[in-house]
């Protein structure tokens, strides 16, 4: 409904006004000032008036953008609590060593980055030396006096295009040597340095892997979260730990940068600072070309509920606001765009006094009382983010900030000191190296004493003060009383202890006459394990709301729910056994609907080995079509940064989930998993096989001996009776294939074949091996094919041991040696999953498998259209045997005419 004017009614006109005229009197007020004043001084007053609504705790919507200002005003700057003098230096050997570096490298033509970090050396620098906090414990920061967090420290999340300045800052502080940075993206060797922040390549230093756009934000904020979860559940005080992620205002865009804003508000993590280097540019041009990136953010973190801090302009503005008597400064950095504000620091200062303050007359005339050098400064190069005393009161006013967490947007210059060849470029991204004359210009720039000489054979030389020097010290001096170098990974390797045996024992035992799915014989096995007295507090259970889809429910009122609020209402099943049950302690991480939340719980949980010194065991179970082909980065990135747990695919197999059709069907998961090599991959078919390969899996990742491995473990829903484990099984199933039944020939000469079937397949298998006997007098044995990956990775390994001058013949290829007959395999995922093992099976081999896409219909009916139910596997047998000459022709035909197909 409108109003007779057309005009939509508000939320206000459906609440009582108690005095209308006192309400006409305001409207009346704005009137006349926008009529006297003009509209720009009423929407002055109007946003004053919020803001101190605001401040004064009023309920009120919040502003969501404020003017292009910094939100510290110089006047209202903490002291600097440091030596500035020193640290320019610092700062500026570091600018000069990450661009050597990278251009060193492009000899080789390894390429690198290099205005990344020349625009965000500030934004690390006063980091380091102000706030991140290290390992090693028993310092205090000098910024918040807060004592050092006992072995954690700060969490940074670096920029990865950013990674050669923290290069250069580790070769500083004789972290690295020379050798090491000429090695900058030469990795074959072993003695090179990654490209960008990675775990798994140089693991005494980075801690997270970051290149992967958005990850890092989506991370950092879930690391946040798990941080408070260990301290909630008295694990461990993590209650200085801080955690820094710096990204780009281009990253930005990947939907998983802002898709956990809500969940860092909701829960108050005042322990996670974004540091959001806005540069203005893309990788290849600008952010917002024709809008205002950093407004646009500030309003999607406000709208989130963060707490936002802009460090936009230099010292070298003030002058210029402070002129700006109308407002007209303020409403043109409103309304001009990104792409025309990097104009500005490429063109000569009559090119800005025309378009930038010929916009407006009050504009101009401020201008006449600027000089060409006073513009040039502020255009050119004068941000917030190149100067250390703002951006030292941002991170004051991060650190000191209760109740919500911080986002700070510090505006920046692509490639600032690398001279105009490069800054405010689009191409900078791209330019890999400076001239030997660039260098030098560089060099007048930052003042460095860096003689012609050096410039040997035009190579660029690395700068270094001396181990003695001033700035050397005060770099060290620094990073001891904040608790040592950072960043810095550390693991203290202790194994947990072996849960006790009687939790494995019931599934050994199988379910006698009581039909059970496999994956409620994972949940039941977690639940035990779970209540195991030396480590069942360190399993971290993880699901994306569909827990009573899994069975899981009966853990909600034991473990609970994680809330860091508990439970501030009355459930409404609370008179139920199972009830929805959240606590402060709550073990069981629940995260709605999101995988990617979920996979970042479970990397946070996987790797807090090293990040906190504390082992926890994670178990992730999700719908198997929405693992590896959702969230498959964040599985690499889990392998990155080397976490070890249990990814469960629950309602796994092409055919399995009934009626769910195409998008809930998933036939290829352990393909693509297959391509991890840090994914330990198994598709169990019974419940005592997953007790063997959860019992090894801890084993491998949390014994003596722990392994940087991972397990993906797929689990189906279909009920089925659970036999007893035979006898001596164990070693096959942890190496991925036992023959599980052999076949009773019907006579000497009865023709023989092997069938190898996986998860659920077992049952069709064993079933087409009962036909076969009894309508062909076909003999088949039926093997279980826990791992066709691990069948694969350990032929691989054989294989390259020949290389090496050793004799080694593949598992696979010995289990099978001997069997009679040919092989087929069957499975419900893709012919490519079996296939993987085919080269190394000596017999004739041939697949079944569930290509195509998916569909909507009963079990039966799905396994009959993809042709690997019990009728299809015996007639696949059949035409093997008759290839062979084993079996007639006609045998084939007459099959399928039997079983109608």
């Amino acid at each position: 409904m409108t109003d007779p004017v057309g005009k939509l009614p508000s939320e206000l006109d459906q609440l009582p006004d108690r005095d209308p005229e006192e309400t006409a009197e305001w409207a009346a007020s704005l009137d006349a000032v926008t009529k006297a004043a003009g509209p720009h001084r009423a929407a002055y007053l109007m946003r004053r008036s919020l803001q101190h609504a605001e401040g004064a705790g009023l309920t009120l919507p919040k502003l969501l953008e404020t003017d292009y200002v910094n939100s510290i005003p110089t006047a209202a700057e903490p002291a600097f609590d440091g030596d500035l003098e020193l640290e320019s230096r610092i700062t500026a050997w570091n600018r000069w060593n990450a661009a050597a570096m990278v251009t060193r490298g492009a000899r080789y033509g390894v390429g690198g980055h290099i205005a990344t970090f020349a625009s965000a050396a500030w934004l690390y620098e006063t980091g380091f030396n102000h706030f991140f906090r290290g390992k090693e414990g028993g310092g205090t920061s000098r910024s918040s006096g807060a004592e050092n967090g006992g072995g954690s420290g700060d969490q940074l999340y670096i920029q990865g295009h950013a990674s050669p300045g923290i290069y250069a800052r580790a070769f500083l502080d004789g972290r690295l040597s020379e050798q090491q940075l000429d090695k900058f993206r030469q990795e074959a060797g072993g003695e090179g340095l990654p490209s960008y922040p990675h775990p798994r390549r140089l693991p005494w230093l980075w801690e997270f892997p970051t290149v992967s756009m958005g990850l890092g934000p989506l991370s950092a904020i879930y690391q946040a979260r798990f941080n408070r979860y260990l301290a909630n559940r008295n694990i461990k005080d993590t209650s200085n730990s801080h955690v820094w992620a710096f990204l780009g205002d281009g990253e930005m865009d990947e939907p998983e940068s802002t898709a956990a804003l809500a969940l860092a508000a909701r829960e108050q993590l005042d322990n996670l600072t974004f540091v959001i280097n806005c540069n203005l540019q893309r990788l290849d041009g600008p952010v917002r070309a024709n809008f205002r990136v950093v407004q646009e953010l500030e309003g999607a973190f406000r709208g989130a509920g963060w707490n936002v801090v802009k460090t936009l302009w230099g010292n070298a503005w003030d002058e210029l606001f402070q002129l700006d008597t109308t407002g007209a400064l303020l409403r043109r950095l409103r309304e001009v765009p990104d792409a025309q504000f990097q104009t500005y620091a490429t063109r000569d200062v009559a090119y800005i006094r025309e378009h930038f303050f010929g916009a407006e007359p009050a504009l101009a005339e401020l201008a006449k009382l600027l000089t060409d050098a006073k513009i040039a400064e502020c255009f050119y190069t004068s941000r917030g983010g190149h100067e250390a005393r703002k951006v030292y009161a941002a991170y004051r006013a991060a650190v000191e900030h209760k109740g919500a967490p911080t986002v700070i947007l510090a505006q920046t210059v692509k490639g600032y000191t690398l001279g105009k060849g490069f800054e405010s470029k689009n191409a900078n991204h791209q330019m890999k190296k400076l001239s030997v004359d660039e260098f030098k210009d560089m060099r007048e720039l930052l003042g460095l004493p860096i003689p012609d000489s050096a410039f040997a054979d035009g190579l660029v030389p690395y700068g270094h003060p001396g181990a003695d020097s001033p700035e050397v010290r005060y770099l060290q001096e620094r990073r001891a009383a904040l608790g040592g170098p950072a960043p810095a990974r550390r693991v203290h390797a202790v194994a947990l202890p072996e849960p006790e045996e009687r939790a494995f024992q019931a599934l050994y035992k199988g379910s006698g006459k009581q039909e059970m799915a496999t994956t409620m014989a994972f949940v039941r096995l977690a639940k035990d394990l779970m209540r195991d007295k030396q480590t069942g507090k360190r399993w971290v259970p993880i699901v994306p709301d569909e827990a009573r889809t899994f069975g899981m429910e009966s853990l909600f009122p034991s473990a609970g729910i994680y809330s860091p609020l508990g439970q501030t209402y009355d459930p409404v099943d609370r008179d139920q056994l199972m009830y929805y049950k959240e606590a402060k302690d709550g073990q069981i991480l629940n995260e709605g609907i999101t995988e990617a939340g979920a996979m970042a719980d479970f990397i946070a949980a996987a790797t807090s080995y090293a990040t906190h010194g504390e082992t926890m065991i994670p178990f992730y179970i999700f719908y198997s079509m929405f693992g590896w082909q959702r969230t498959g980065d964040q599985m690499w990135q889990l392998a990155d940064q080397l976490g070890k747990g249990f990814i469960v695919g629950a309602t796994a197999g092409r055919t399995t989930l009934t009626g769910e059709g195409l998008q809930h069907a998933d036939g290829h998961s352990h393909l693509i998993a297959s391509t991890n090599p840090a994914s330990l991959n198994y598709d169990p078919a019974f419940a005592y096989e997953v007790a063997v390969i959860v019992k090894d899996g801890l084993r491998r990742m949390y014994g003596p001996e722990a392994e940087n491995v991972f397990y993906y473990l797929t689990v189906y829903n279909e009920p089925k009776r659970q036999p007893a484990m035979p006898e001596g099984v164990e070693d096959g199933i942890v190496k991925g294939l036992y023959r599980f039944k052999e076949g009773t020939p019907a006579s000497v000469d009865a023709p023989r074949l092997q069938l190898l079937a996986s998860g659920t397949a077992i049952h069709w298998a064993l079933e087409a091996q009962e036909l076969l006997a009894a309508d062909w007098g076909v003999t088949a044995d039926v093997w279980s094919a826990t791992s066709w990956g691990e069948l694969r990775r350990e032929a691989l390994l054989a294989d390259e041991a020949i290389l090496h001058g050793e004799q080694r013949v593949p598992y696979v290829t010995q289990a099978l040696s001997g069997a009679p007959g040919p092989v087929l395999a069957v499975s419900d995922w893709m012919r490519a999953v079996p296939d993987q093992i085919s080269q190394w099976v000596e017999q004739d081999w041939s697949s079944l498998g569930t290509d195509g896409f998916g569909l909507s219909d009963t079990r039966e009916a799905a396994r009959r259209h993809f042709g690997v139910d019990a009728q299809s596997v015996a007639v696949a047998a059949l035409a093997q045997l008759a290839r062979r000459g084993e079996v007639p022709a006609s045998a084939v035909k007459e099959a399928r005419e039997r079983y109608g197909l």
